[in-house]
């Protein structure tokens, strides 16, 4: 979770988990080489992972005028990226490296209209099985506590080979 001075903690040495798990299965630099390097688009966001923890994830998008829409405020596609890159961090910090986990469904709640500020993203586990993994993600405007969207989702976890 972020702190309220903004600063949040990247080490992984979180609480146990969902299913006991005690640290993350995947390092924050290997989650960002592969979602930033495997998904090309995802780089070019300029997101910020501030917490990497098991099941517990929390990403930074840096605002730009290019995330801008009419009224001043950020697109809900850059949010929907957000969510799904924040979601896919909480599930890879359970299960490792598993390139081929995939979205299969997100609900977004636009809650409020974000402000032309950065925006964080606290992503949690909600049940970890062996195909699917269901979470949640919520979303600030740096320096205000209300939320301005709500995700939940779900991913689908490829059986292990052989």
């Amino acid at each position: 979770m972020v702190e309220a001075s903004g600063w949040v903690d990247v080490s992984g040495e979180a609480e146990v988990a969902a299913g006991g798990i005690e640290r993350p299965r995947i390092t924050a630099e290997e989650f960002r080489e592969l979602a930033w390097q495997g998904v090309p688009y995802v780089g070019q966001l300029g997101c910020e992972i501030l917490r990497f923890a098991a099941g517990d994830v929390v990403v930074r998008l840096p605002y730009s005028e290019l995330l801008q829409r009419p009224g001043g405020t950020i697109c809900g596609p850059a949010l929907m990226a957000l969510a799904d890159i924040t979601l896919y961090g909480v599930v890879l910090s359970l299960i490792g490296r598993v390139e081929l986990a995939v979205t299969t469904s997100m609900t977004v709640h636009f809650l409020s209209r974000p402000a032309p500020v950065d925006v964080l993203a606290a992503g949690r586990i909600l049940k970890l099985g062996r195909r699917l993994a269901v979470g949640e993600v919520v979303m600030r405007s740096k320096g205000d506590p209300h939320p301005v969207c709500q995700v939940t989702g779900t991913y689908a976890i490829p059986p292990e080979p052989g």
